[in-house]
């Protein structure tokens, strides 16, 4: 029996809303392994080669609107989707990635030399201010009502594609799904211009694509 694409399945009715979490493309700061936060970091020519290449898949869903951070790495990554697709970007700071204070443009290394012990209460999923900034919870408490807010806006078969960044999306997330904070680890990071695919279902959003890369396909009979 054929399997039915996502991108099939999305021109019938009755799917109900998605909200489509897409990573920026690679930045320098990427390459280096420094923490970004709210620094205003530019995409690579890599980054924009790889915006460009996923603008076409998530193009052929049809979204019906489109948010972004503000920061240029996330503008940069909508302005494909939305060269190619003719949707208006809303610009939101509230979707700018976690402030982390003097963590901020210090390599993975840096960061466990200066704040071992800090960097390894936040692996545990403790309550943490990395370099004295943002708490996840924080973060979580910006960035999603302003998703659920766009999301509630769409046709009832409509998809919202969000333009932000690893740690924003994931603690976003785990706000949708309604995970407790410690378990939002659990859900492991985005690669440069992948995403994650939430579907509104009976009880709440699910999760049903997380770090894609090419066209979800949908899941038949997963509870069966």
């Amino acid at each position: 029996m054929a399997v039915t694409s996502f991108s099939e399945a999305s021109a019938g009715k009755g799917r109900g809303r998605r909200i489509i979490l897409w990573r920026h493309g690679q930045t320098s700061w990427n390459v280096e392994r420094r923490f970004q936060g709210s620094t205003d970091v530019e995409l690579t020519e890599t980054g924009l080669a790889q915006a460009r290449r996923a603008a076409r898949l998530l193009a052929s869903l049809k979204p019906n609107a489109m948010i972004a951070s503000d920061l240029r790495r996330a503008a940069a990554t909508a302005t494909e989707l939305a060269t190619l697709t003719g949707l208006a970007v809303t610009h939101d700071e509230a979707l700018r990635e976690t402030y982390a204070g003097a963590w901020q443009g210090l390599t993975h290394e840096e960061i466990i030399a200066q704040y071992g012990e800090e960097y390894a209460a936040w692996k545990r999923g403790e309550p943490v201010r990395r370099g004295g900034g943002e708490l996840e919870t924080e973060v979580a408490d910006r960035a999603a009502p302003v998703v659920l807010g766009h999301a509630e806006k769409l046709p009832e078969d409509g998809t919202l594609v969000v333009v932000s960044h690893g740690g924003t999306i994931r603690t976003t997330i785990g706000r949708l799904l309604g995970l407790d904070p410690h378990h939002w680890e659990s859900l492991g990071g985005l690669s440069n211009c992948c995403w994650s695919v939430l579907g509104e279902g009976a009880r709440g959003w699910r999760l049903l694509e997380h770090n894609a890369g090419t066209l979800p396909e949908p899941v038949l009979g997963d509870d069966d």
